[in-house]
């Protein structure tokens, strides 16, 4: 075995295939259809692209679908476009013009529903209130906002005059702000007045104006308000000559605008990682191949009808909600729900509700958030009538088999397929995932590549592992929307992500593909735990400790150890009704070294109330690595959801 190989033991045998009836009506109806799609995308990339982005509005068709000068790629050439014409406009002539685009609820319950006909009117003023402002293509402008209609309209009015948005998620602290700001040059800031969060209203102004306050921000001319809250809940400081009502700015704009023809090349977003501890890294994505890559993908692996209620639950500060909320969905003429709070206000049962009161078909959400689910019990989800449902997602970390059969259990009813998607904010859309009505689904398994995607499990010098051999997951061949550069730092860009793995983009993660084809993520490189001479991804040693029926949720982490090297810390939160202690951490013990073996079995148990998450919903293993070595917390923590879930840690350690 090569000293870079991950070691991979826990096996997982079950199969969910497709139903019968699912089946017959899907998009892709079977494996040798999608194999033979498949096959095409790789064989005629032309063709097959120059077909399936044919429902979107190009304005000059492309000339040559890819230029690859590694690991530089241009996609479509010669194609000229304006992402929000496929968005809106080409909706406005069909039936679709009265289609609810978006249905909104308040954390308080109030509602709203745009119609596709409403929003390309509200993204038309606010572009022509943005041009009377001086913003111009090319122009950037950071959007900080929270979960409510005007988000949309803001990013798809940047996008019609071809300006370049760059979407910070209004829980980040205004340093984080200010540096996106300055990385960007961002010229303009539309904000709102505050933002409902688990029934505390949070003022996002009152953090633009700390942010704006800073000489590195000196970019920004102008700052647009939205008020959502009002004066009575969060009053806001307007300060002269730089501060513009949303209201006032929009009100008495033309009511139309046309969209700036942009090339296919031309940057449509910067999107900035969360979680760096140095300088932020602005993923470019440009315009043509990230809507291609985003509309087909919402089309195939959510099996899009036009009937459909469709549900992403992320927050628009994350390429999930860039993809998945706006671009996709948009472009094929989705309902989209939009909620604006926490899954737990009032209480765990919100989301069920949603799902009966909206008549939700599809919902995408995150492992994470299952597993909360998950512990707070089967009796939340059974009070609501959750049979509108016909298709389940998952998006973010790996999920454990443990938490994907729930899901299909309780959420689905034992009748809705699920589709675990895995793909990164560099990749812009979906890279691997089973689509529903084509191949059968294995818990725990991402699946299959998606159209175009070439995928590989290698060592380090490029050499590919044998079957069901643990390794580093790249990718070998461009994709349409694949991003183009890091901004404003192409030697970034190179060194991060084209330097590991000779001729390959090196996605961080590393995987196991089995003999069906299907990848397996075990978890990314960093985290990878060296245990007893073996390498093994924390996603294998926690999808063990989910199974045993006691644990709701797992995070795994290596700490220094003087005799091992490394000893294998776990923190464990349980389910309702499980005592955590010493007779528990012993049972744990024992179960990981029957589910991987022995040599697995963890070093110490912590149980905690709650692991330190982003906003996202990703487990902060960075922390809990700290926190296992005694180390003070080091880095950004800007994008933790709740820094009292670290105190907690902390003083449970002391």
């Amino acid at each position: 075995m090569s000293n870079d190989a991950i070691t991979t033991h826990l096996k997982e045998t079950r199969r969910f295939e497709p139903p019968e009836a699912f089946a017959a009506g899907a998009r892709v109806p079977s494996r040798e259809a999608y194999e033979a799609l498949y096959r095409e995308s790789l064989d005629d990339p032309d063709g097959f692209w120059r077909r399936e982005a044919s429902d979107l509005v190009f304005r000059t068709p492309w000339t040559q679908a890819l230029e690859w000068t590694p690991p530089h790629a241009k996609w479509f050439l010669g194609a000229t476009l304006n992402a929000s014409e496929s968005c809106l406009d080409r909706h406005l002539g069909t039936a679709r013009r009265n289609k609810a685009a978006i249905l909104w609820e308040g954390e308080h319950g109030a509602t709203r529903t745009l119609t596709y006909a409403e929003l390309h009117r509200e993204v038309c003023r606010l572009a022509n209130g943005l041009a009377s402002l001086g913003v111009v293509a090319g122009d950037r402008v950071a959007i900080y906002m929270g979960m409510v209609p005007e988000v949309v309209v803001a990013m798809l009015a940047c996008a019609r005059l071809g300006a370049v948005h760059t979407v910070v998620f209004g829980g980040f602290a205004a340093d984080a702000l200010r540096d996106r700001i300055q990385d960007s040059q961002a010229k303009v800031v539309i904000t709102q007045d505050g933002a409902w969060r688990r029934g505390s209203a949070l003022g996002l102004k009152q953090t633009v104006d700390q942010a704006l306050d800073q000489p590195e921000a000196k970019s920004v001319t102008h700052a647009i308000v939205y008020r959502h809250l009002g004066e009575a809940v969060c009053p806001v400081h307007m300060k002269r000559d730089r501060d513009v009502w949303w209201h006032e700015l929009v009100d008495g704009q033309p009511l139309r605008r046309e969209a700036t023809v942009v090339d296919a090349e031309h940057p449509l977003f910067i999107l900035y990682t969360s979680g760096s501890t140095g300088k932020p890294k602005g993923v470019l994505h440009t315009t043509a191949g990230y809507l291609v890559g985003a509309h087909v993908t919402t089309k195939y692996v959510f099996d899009l009808r036009e009937e459909d209620v469709y549900w992403c639950t992320a927050d628009v500060g994350w390429v999930t909600g860039h993809s998945y909320l706006v671009y996709g969905p948009l472009s094929n003429g989705a309902t989209c729900l939009m909620y604006e709070g926490a899954p737990n206000f009032p209480d765990w049962g919100r989301y069920w509700r949603l799902i009966e009161k909206h008549g939700v078909t599809i919902f995408y959400t995150a492992p994470t958030a299952i597993r909360s689910f998950i512990r707070q019990g089967d009796e939340w989800p059974a009070k609501s009538d959750l049979s509108s449902l016909r298709l389940l997602g998952t998006v973010g970390e790996p999920i454990n088999p443990e938490a994907w059969t729930w899901y299909h259990r309780v959420i689905g009813g034992g009748r809705c397929p699920i589709v675990d998607t895995w793909w990164q904010t560099e990749t812009g859309s979906i890279m691997m995932t089973t689509l529903p009505g084509a191949s059968a689904s294995k818990p725990g398994a991402t699946g299959l590549p998606m159209f175009g995607v070439v995928p590989a499990v290698v060592h380090s010098d490029g050499t590919q592992v044998g079957a069901d051999e643990g390794g580093l997951l790249v990718i070998l061949k461009p994709w349409p929307s694949m991003l183009r550069t890091v901004w404003g730092d192409d030697d970034r860009y190179k060194q991060q992500y084209w330097s590991d793995v000779p001729g390959a983009y090196f996605t961080g993660d590393g995987a196991r593909c089995d003999a069906e084809g299907y990848h397996w993520v075990v978890g990314r490189v960093d985290d990878v735990l060296n245990v007893a001479g073996h390498r093994l991804g924390t996603a294998e040693i926690e999808s063990a400790l989910v199974s045993h029926p006691a644990v709701a949720e797992a995070a795994a982490v290596g700490r220094p150890d003087d005799l091992k090297g490394q000893a294998l810390v776990v923190f464990v939160s349980t389910k309702p009704g499980y005592v955590p202690g010493p007779e528990l951490a012993i049972a744990l013990g024992e179960h990981v070294g029957r589910e991987i073996g022995k040599f697995a079995r963890p070093d110490t148990i912590r149980f905690a109330d709650a692991l330190p998450k982003t906003r996202s919903g990703k487990i902060m293993r960075r922390f809990l690595k700290d926190i296992a070595a005694g180390r003070e917390t080091t880095g950004d923590t800007s994008t933790i959801e709740d820094l009292g879930v670290l105190a907690k840690l902390r003083a449970d350690d002391g």
